[in-house]
């Protein structure tokens, strides 16, 4: 064999072995690449996807009132599923699932997503948000599907402060009214053009028909 020919044979050896190598530092359980987390919960089970999971409690800590469970949850399936239920391993909490509009069960379609917390959005409530656990905490979460069955991941529990206070409780904690002295009203007949409006009426603007994101959602839509 000439010289030119056993330093091609050589070289082409090198380069092999340097391949090898490098392949077998991307390999293992300490690769970079699997040492990569989401911010937010997220997990993968057949066609169903759940991502940007969290559960966001009241501001303050220890105060009453419910918390909420905030998740984007995708089917790539052919069929629709139906969220059955939502729980929380381990506790007596009881969740309570509204579609977006109207009444009725919650429904993924197929091909489309659902998005779990927000304003026009669809709702998970946990009516004692105690049970929820404390901010800084992780809680376990099971999303019963009708055709997948359960889906169960940990979620971090956080107050709804900073960027999650939109996707927090509707119902938060309020100052009670300062009692009124007897006999302090005055009796006497509505002025002209005055009406009167009848005890325990609320008034509020309508609500709206865009939905938000849930925390992270642009990311997640743009990934998925």
């Amino acid at each position: 064999m000439s010289r030119s020919l056993r330093h091609g044979a050589l070289a082409a050896t090198a380069l092999v072995f340097s391949i090898a190598t490098l392949s077998a530092c991307g390999a293992g359980n300490d690769a970079q690449s699997l040492q990569v987390r989401p911010d937010n919960a997220a997990t993968a089970v057949d066609s169903i996807k759940i991502q940007n999971l969290n559960i966001i409690t009241q501001p303050e800590p220890g105060a009453e009132g419910p918390a909420v469970i905030a998740a984007t949850l995708f089917n790539d399936g052919t069929k629709q599923e139906v969220v059955e239920k939502v729980t929380l391993p381990g506790t007596d909490a009881t969740v309570e699932l509204k579609p977006a509009k109207g009444k009725g069960p919650l429904v993924l379609p197929a091909g489309g997503r659902i998005i779990l917390g927000g304003k026009n959005n669809a709702s998970a409530v946990i009516e004692n948000g105690s049970q929820a656990g404390a901010a800084g905490s992780v809680q376990s979460v099971a999303f019963t599907f009708s055709e997948t069955g359960d889906v169960a991941l940990d979620a971090s529990v956080v107050p709804a402060t900073s960027f999650f206070e939109g996707f927090g409780p509707n119902t938060l904690p309020s100052a009670k009214p300062s009692a009124t002295p007897s006999g302090s009203e005055t009796a006497g007949e509505p002025s002209p053009g005055q009406s009167e409006s009848p005890a325990g009426t609320e008034t509020g603007p309508a609500s709206g028909t865009e939905s938000d994101p849930a925390p992270g959602e642009e990311d997640a839509a743009a990934t998925h």
